[in-house]
């Protein structure tokens, strides 16, 4: 089956089996190992990719899926040779990140919560990462690293120099 998509910015036409999981199309045909899978069953988030800005598990999704959307992952937050991306640069800056599994799907969970909501409560904040589990950096880091991304993405907090 051919299919028709774009993939962090850039049309995509990829010949592969309809059945075939999203997961294993970016990583094992496409070359992009930002995305991780762990559980392969939806539990664990750390293969979260953003489907037309929307948080999805892509060992939960099918190639056939992908006709005619934007998927977005954790290399497509900045293009070659530019400056991390303000969101992943926070995980950075308040030591949200140890082994870094979880982060890509913590990152890419966080960008679609703050595209709905710019200035998420610390509960809200919970709320939308509740799909994606972390082993060893505690939550509250996380959830520091998006509310400072918020911040800074409204003004209230100046980037750092």
């Amino acid at each position: 089956m051919r299919i028709n998509f774009v993939l962090n910015g850039e049309p995509r036409r990829v010949e592969c089996d309809p059945d075939r999981r999203v997961v294993d199309l970016l990583r094992e045909e496409l070359g992009l190992t930002g995305v991780k899978e762990a559980c392969g069953a939806g539990e664990c988030g750390a293969c979260t990719v953003l489907v037309d800005g929307q948080a999805r598990l892509s060992c939960l999704m099918l190639a056939a899926q992908l006709e005619g959307r934007e998927l977005t992952t954790i290399e497509g937050l900045a293009a070659a040779g530019q400056t991390l991306d303000p969101l992943p640069a926070s995980f950075v800056e308040t030591g949200a990140v140890q082994c870094g599994f979880c982060t890509p799907g913590m990152v890419l969970s966080a960008r679609a919560l703050l595209e709905r909501a710019p200035a998420p409560s610390r509960r809200e904040i919970r709320q939308g990462l509740s799909g994606n589990l972390c082993r060893c950096t505690g939550y509250q880091k996380i959830i520091d690293a998006v509310e400072l991304a918020a911040a800074r993405g409204r003004g209230d907090e100046p980037w750092p120099r």
